[in-house]
């Protein structure tokens, strides 16, 4: 999938563009956890596990 924009608490998303979550930016979903929370993603060469809250601010397009 590809970043389209941010959205969520001001602090929640000026903390996800500094892990790399920027629009523009692929990531690929790795897995989720057996209660669904939380959710490792891979982008930019590492993994990185979020919240679903944390999630749920991210929007994204699926590429193919």
């Amino acid at each position: 999938a590809r970043v389209v924009q941010l959205s969520g608490e001001r602090f929640a998303t000026r903390r996800l563009m500094e892990m790399g979550l920027i629009p523009g930016v692929e990531l690929e979903v790795i897995r989720r956890a057996p209660m669904g929370d939380p959710i490792e993603i891979r982008l930019r060469g590492y993994a990185l596990s979020l919240r679903g809250s944390e999630a749920r601010d991210i929007e994204v397009e699926v590429i193919q």
